[in-house]
Formats: structure tokens, sequence, C-alpha cells
């Protein structure tokens, strides 16, 4: 009976990731308990950031530790969590080749800008193009992003290349947690 409610859990937790949980109050004298939302929650890492961080891994990226973070401030400022680390892929190879000490792999300002840390930088440039291109120009694919960000007629081209890459080991990632054999 035990094994049958966690699969039943874990099947909805699979099924609903969007906290979507009723909440149950213990019953005194009950020798079974039941798992809360956000134990089950905390147990399934978001899919997004292992994506990322299998393709900067494969890449031999210095970016690797930060892959929560560009999945954190893309949904802080909604902007897609693929897009950031794209960039870096194609202004610094995902943050091989940059100014020593700028933690600039996104090619901002030319380069020239220099930030105190990977999280200030991944932060500062995903608000900025939440507010100056996405909200300002109304720019919300890469495609209308590409022209105000870059010089080059094929970046938006280039990011958009890495983003299908994200995309597809994230594609792959959740299409292997649905299987699931008895």
């Amino acid at each position: 009976m035990k094994k049958t409610v966690l699969l039943i859990a874990f099947l909805l937790a699979i099924s609903f990731p969007q906290k979507i949980f009723a909440q149950t109050p213990p019953v005194k004298g009950s020798s079974a308990t039941i798992a809360s939302a956000q134990a089950v929650e905390a147990q399934i890492p978001d899919m997004r950031v292992v994506a990322l961080q299998n393709i900067l891994k494969k890449h031999n990226s210095p970016l690797l530790p930060y892959a929560s973070d560009y999945v954190k401030y893309a949904d802080k400022y909604n902007v897609d969590w693929k897009l950031l680390p794209a960039i870096s892929g194609v202004e610094s190879t995902f943050g091989i080749a940059l100014p020593a000490g700028s933690y600039n792999a996104y090619g901002w300002g030319g380069g020239s800008i220099y930030f105190k840390s990977w999280d200030e930088g991944i932060d500062t440039i995903d608000s900025t193009i939440r507010s100056n291109y996405m909200d300002k120009w109304n720019a919300t694919t890469v495609w209308q992003i590409g022209p105000i960000y870059a010089a080059s007629p094929t970046w938006s081209a280039r990011v958009n290349n890495y983003m299908n890459e994200m995309d597809s080991e994230y594609i792959r990632l959740t299409s292997e947690k649905l299987t699931i054999t008895l």
C-alpha cells in the first residue's frame, strides 16, 4: 500500500510540476505519513538547469557552476532561459575567451564592461535585456534582439543555434523522465 501511495505521488509530481497539490492535515494516530508537496517538489530538479549544465559541460565552459543562476534570473525578468547562455556561446565560446576578470562572457559593451561576479553580470544583462530590448523596443525574439544587440548580421542565427541545442537537450531530458518502468 505504501509503495502504491508513493508511486501515485511520484506520478502526480511529474504530471503536475506547477505546485498543484492539495494540503491534507495530518490524521491523529496514523502511523503513515504523507510527504509534503514541498518535499516532493524539492526532490525534482529543474530540468532547464540540468539541460544547461549538460550543454555547458559539453563545451568545457567555466560557466557550468552558474547554470542555476541563468535560470533564476531569466525567470526573475521573464527572459528566455536559453538566451543569455546562448549569447555567451557566440560572444566568448561559453566564457572561455573573454577579458580576464571581466565576468563578461556576453560581449556587453564591446567586451569592455567589467562585472564584479558572474552573478552580477547575469542579473544585470537579463534585467537590461528585459527593460531596454523587450520592453522599450518590443524585441522579444532573438531575431528582433539581434540587430539591436550586435553588429553582425549572423549573430541571431548563431545565438539561435545554441538556443536550439539547449532546447533539444531539455526535450531529451524531459522525455526520458516520462519513461517509467514498473
